[in-house]
């Protein structure tokens, strides 16, 4: 009786990491959207939706809170050095949606693999391999349609030239981020210096964003609630399903699951505000994405007899 509920259980049990991550992936993906949908400006977004996600890491991840481990973890210069790399990723990265389109946001933000690639030599002591210089090619050019044409202006984007540049800084803080938590991981087991990480960079986004969000002026009830959701689901939650189900699947299978987010977040600025990315920003994209899976897919063939499945510090997930 046993070993038959536990053939049936199995299955069960294999899927839910699964779910997690397409949890993940879709909370992820309605930034764009919920930042537009905001009438406050760029630093009140960024710096209520980063207060709460703090909170919300906090209070959800048992992690955490144990100690003394989070208080050494608090203290710790790396993991307030590798924060402040975050903080900046999750404020430029709302400045950029409020003057660009989600689209080009969160296509730019694709390419931080790009310059991992470039810094590991300085950074992480690791070579730049043949196959890698294939990738940066084909990330380069695909960035190039996106400063060509910097789109025509609209309500959901009123700037877009500019707003493409601060997206791009986003992507850049962004692979400063995974670099250090890669190097974080490599002197520490666990995850506790992983989300000590999340909840400093948040914390440290909002301090930096609350003088310029004051005061607030807002009679939109709607803004609150939003701001809200993007905190409490679409970073905290949404940063819960993926470090739980980053355990269980294969790095490569939960890279293309995590994929799901670029994909899905033009689709949501488009039902929700009729945002239409232009014919090249969307072609890019299409390269961007599939260079990146192609390479996860390249490196994961090289790599699986020496890394283990499911290792935690293998993805590069979008942080918004």
């Amino acid at each position: 009786m046993s070993r038959r509920w536990t053939a049936r259980a199995e299955p069960r049990l294999n899927r839910v990491p699964r779910l997690q991550l397409l949890a993940a992936a879709a909370l992820f993906s309605t930034g764009g959207a919920a930042i537009k949908a905001i009438t406050l400006d760029g630093w009140q977004v960024a710096g209520f939706r980063s207060g709460i996600a703090a909170l919300t890491v906090f209070l959800i991840v048992p992690a955490v809170r144990r100690r003394p481990g989070f208080r050494l973890w608090a203290r710790d210069p790396r993991v307030l050095l590798v924060g402040a790399a975050y903080a900046a990723t999750m404020v430029l990265f709302v400045l950029a949606n409020k003057l660009t389109t989600a689209a080009n946001s969160i296509f730019l933000q694709s390419t931080a693999p790009l310059y991992i690639l470039l810094l590991g030599p300085w950074l992480l002591r690791e070579p730049i391999r043949a196959r890698d210089v294939l990738f940066i090619v084909v990330v380069g050019v695909a960035l190039i349609p996106f400063f060509l044409s910097g789109g025509d202006a609209s309500a959901t984007a009123p700037d877009p030239a500019r707003g493409n540049v601060i997206a791009l800084a986003s992507s850049v803080f962004w692979a400063f981020t995974v670099i250090g938590m890669r190097w974080l991981a490599s002197s520490t087991p666990g995850g506790e210096a992983a989300f000590a990480t999340v909840v400093a960079g948040n914390a440290m986004a909002f301090l930096v964003c609350l003088p310029f969000a004051l005061p607030v002026r807002s009679s939109v009830p709607l803004d609150w609630v939003v701001i809200g959701y993007l905190g409490l689901f679409q970073i905290g939650l949404a940063y819960w399903c993926l470090t739980h189900g980053m355990r269980h699947v294969p790095a490569l299978e939960a890279s293309i699951i995590l994929l799901l987010e670029p994909a899905l977040n033009p689709i949501w600025a488009w039902l929700v505000h009729d945002e239409r990315p232009s014919g090249w920003a969307t072609l890019s994209g299409a390269f961007i994405l599939g260079a990146t899976l192609a390479k996860g897919w390249w490196d994961e063939r090289s790599l699986a007899p020496s890394r283990p499945s499911g290792d935690p510090y293998a993805w590069q997930a979008p942080p918004d």
